[in-house]
């Protein structure tokens, strides 16, 4: 007796087909799974028989032998579990043969239930491209799976409603399409809670603007972490199609719930110091995203920045330039994206008061450049504000007068990306901060003033070509902001300003 069934694998993000066969013949009795499955594979078939007895179905008494196709992919994970299932009862002709155009994706556990896998979203997203017209898949990951249209999604809870299901005794009711809800920005920490600081408010507006990368220097207690932590409520909400892009890398790393099934707001990651290179760039054997790629379409905030391993920061080069992470291992290579938001914060020096205008640092000349030292030229260059934030005034914390809230900045950052929306059209920039070499010149017009301001600032300063290009886009976002489609004098000249705490800090007399 021979039966197929079809289910979905994955490896990354790269979602692909699996078939799979069963053949079942007289002899020895014995359950073989083959087509590169890896130990989790392996182990379905314990699963499967005990899922079997809680079905109140004998496992027949016969030489079982899965193939999962292709034979040259590797099968990873327990995400087969459920098509290895129709495919036995299928071959015992327990069911009706209506499978054709059906996907089936999950996990069974030893008493029948089908329990939720990672990964799911890719996996839907590639059955539909394929032309298949339903996907069965565990009840907790049927929210998830549904927010793609076009193809009916069912839930399952266990492998009875399954048999059912193909008998006609109880159908199944596909899954509602779920439409995304607009996410929410009145729970989130406000910039209005700081008092003071309109400097460095101002610089993290003309970030949110332009997704711009930022880093902030200052003394302990002046407010960075405190700023950095708002940089949420101001950031311009997500595109459905950014939306997908960044729940399918939540999806593989198991971070989605049933009450969260995509993602609505652009994530904010914030790792600890100690994390390692794998964990912040991402690895394994089975190559999972890290935090970069978590990252994906909003903001990464590494706070104490000088804490940092070294090497780890130094794996950040590559993937801010080329806005995804590749990833090579033996069983194969892949890529995750990564475009991000960087956001660092840092003190001066180890014991942080260094340049303080009250109080007196206590390290020396050598121990201050060996601790800015471990920020490298080449990182600190991909940064493109450089904002030092300033101790807080008494003043400015005993006044009564309230703040601007992070709804009116929002309202500025929004207009601005409307504008950059506009610019943009019919090409694949999304914000000021990816313009491409190609189209720097185009999308920059200078004014003559501008002109000569910036060739003054490139030769005084001694700019590389990336700090040039990253001045200009700094500048074409202050102009989006004051709502100016020609770059002027000002605007290179504000740009400017944020481009000159490494020669402060990070210059030889340190």
């Amino acid at each position: 007796m021979f039966a197929k069934v079809a289910s979905l694998g994955l490896f990354g993000l790269n979602a692909f087909q699996v078939d799979v066969e069963i053949d079942i013949s007289r002899g020895q009795p014995q359950f073989d799974i083959v087509g590169l499955p890896d130990t989790v594979v392996r182990e379905s078939r314990e699963r499967i028989r005990a899922a079997l007895r809680a079905s109140s179905i004998s496992f027949p008494v016969a030489s079982v032998m899965i193939n999962l196709a292709p034979a040259d992919t590797k099968k990873s994970g327990s995400v087969h579990d459920m098509a290895i299932f129709m495919a036995l009862i299928l071959g015992l002709k327990m069911i009706p043969d209506k499978l054709g155009g059906c996907a089936f994706i999950g996990e069974l556990s030893l008493n029948g239930n089908v329990r939720r896998v990672n990964g799911v979203l890719p996996m839907v997203m590639l059955a539909k491209d394929a032309g298949l017209k339903k996907v069965f898949v565990p009840y907790d990951n049927a929210a998830e799976a549904s927010v793609i249209s076009g193809i009916e999604i069912y839930g399952v809870h266990n492998t009875e409603e399954l048999i059912q299901h193909f008998r006609n005794e109880t159908p199944l009711t596909p899954f509602e399409h779920t439409v995304p809800p607009e996410a929410a920005y009145n729970e989130v920490l406000d910039f209005s809670d700081v008092r003071g600081q309109q400097s460095a408010k101002k610089a993290l507006e003309i970030a949110a603007a332009g997704g711009h990368n930022a880093l902030l220097i200052g003394s302990p207690g002046s407010g960075k972490s405190m700023l950095s932590k708002r940089m949420p409520s101001i950031l311009p909400p997500l595109t459905f199609d950014e939306a997908l892009e960044t729940t399918k890398i939540h999806s593989i790393s198991g971070l989605l719930t049933p009450e969260n099934p995509i993602i609505t707001k652009r994530p904010f990651r914030s790792p600890h110091h100690t994390i390692s290179s794998a964990g912040l760039a991402g690895g394994g054997t089975i190559p999972k995203p890290g935090e970069v790629s978590l990252a994906h379409n909003g903001l990464l905030f590494l706070d104490e920045l000088a804490e940092f391993d070294r090497r780890t920061l130094e794996i950040l080069r590559q993937p801010l330039e080329d806005r995804k992470v590749t990833i090579a291992r033996a069983s194969g290579t892949v890529s995750y994206p990564c475009t991000i938001m960087l956001i660092g914060a840092m003190n001066p020096c180890p014991c942080g008061y260094f340049g303080h205008p009250k109080r007196k640092c206590i390290c020396s000349r050598k121990k201050v450049a060996a601790y800015l030292s471990k920020i490298s030229g080449p990182l600190l260059d991909r940064f493109d504000l450089h904002i030092e934030v300033a101790p807080v005034e008494y003043e400015d914390l005993s006044s009564k007068a309230h703040e601007e809230p992070s709804a009116e900045i929002r309202k500025r950052v929004i207009a601005a990306r409307d504008i950059q929306k506009n610019r943009f059209k019919n090409t694949s920039i999304t914000c000021n901060a990816l313009i491409t070499p190609d189209k720097l010149q185009d999308m920059c017009p200078l004014d003559d003033a501008a002109e000569i301001m910036m060739k003054n600032i490139f030769d005084k300063l001694g700019l590389s070509a990336r700090a040039y290009d990253r001045i200009l886009k700094v500048s074409r976002t202050i102009a989006d902001l004051d709502n100016s489609e020609v770059i002027k004098k000002q605007h290179i000249a504000v740009a400017a300003q944020y481009r000159s705490l490494d020669r402060k800090y990070w210059s030889d007399e340190v």
